[in-house]
This record gives C-alpha cells, sequence and structure tokens, in this order.
C-alpha cells in the first residue's frame, strides 16, 4: 500500500458562535473566534490517499487528476469565502476546523473511489500551530 498526499491552500473567513448564547459566553468560550466581524485563515489542506501503483503508470493516482477533484470540489468553494455563509456543505454546521475536515472528507472520498484509491486522511492547517487531521468514520 502506497500513501500520497497532495497540498492545496485556500483562504476562508468564519466566525465560530452559538447565536442561543450571549456574546458574553461565545467570547469565553470561542475567544477571538466568536469576533462579530468574522475573522480569517490561510488554510493549507492536506489529502492522503491510498492505493496499489498502477502496473502501467506507476501512479496511485495521477497527482494531476487528484489536484483537479481538490481544486473543482473543495477550493473553488471555500477559497475567499465565509464558511458560516457561502459554502453549501457547511451549512447549518459550526464552521470549526474539525468540522471543515470532516466536511471535506464526506466531500471527496466518493469521488476519489472512482479513480481505484482510497482517501486516507484529510490534515487541515488552519494556523503554523494548529492543525486537524481526519481518517474518516
Amino acid at each position: 500500500m502506497i500513501y500520497i498526499t497532495r497540498r492545496e491552500n485556500f483562504n476562508s473567513a468564519h466566525k465560530l458562535s452559538r447565536p442561543e448564547w450571549s456574546d458574553e459566553k461565545n467570547v469565553e468560550v470561542f475567544g477571538k473566534c466568536a469576533n462579530t466581524n468574522w475573522h480569517g485563515h490561510n488554510f493549507n489542506l492536506f489529502v492522503t490517499v491510498k492505493g496499489i501503483p498502477s502496473a502501467e503508470t506507476g501512479f496511485v493516482i495521477d497527482l494531476k487528476v487528484l489536484s483537479s477533484i481538490i481544486k473543482e470540489n473543495i477550493i473553488e468553494k471555500l477559497d475567499h469565502k465565509n464558511l458560516n455563509l457561502d459554502v453549501d456543505f457547511m451549512k447549518g454546521i459550526m464552521p470549526s476546523t474539525e468540522n471543515l475536515a470532516i466536511k471535506i472528507w464526506d466531500e471527496l472520498e466518493p469521488l476519489l473511489k472512482v479513480h481505484d484509491c482510497q482517501l486516507h486522511s484529510i490534515r487541515l492547517h488552519e494556523t503554523e500551530n494548529n492543525s486537524v487531521e481526519y481518517f474518516g468514520q
């Protein structure tokens, strides 16, 4: 089994808050992420797939194909967007980095199965110091 990773980047804004909570409680729980006027991140997305290399090409998946799948289905929807307001697959979901990684997985997993490889993990760097990694259910 070979694992191969593609990195992509996007910039998005979001706000973490619960409308049923007071402003004070939101700030207490979410800190600066509850900023009334939103805040943004320069995200780094790492998509790792696994599989057996093709006897013909030596590839698990052509990285140009993987990049196109990620760009068309994830980056175009997230880049320079507000995660709370603009992204169809994040509607009604708290836009934490954890939840965003899960939803990116949900979007990509079925698309990769048709390319004879399997999604292994989604790693999402929100900041230089904070990242999440998701391996599916």
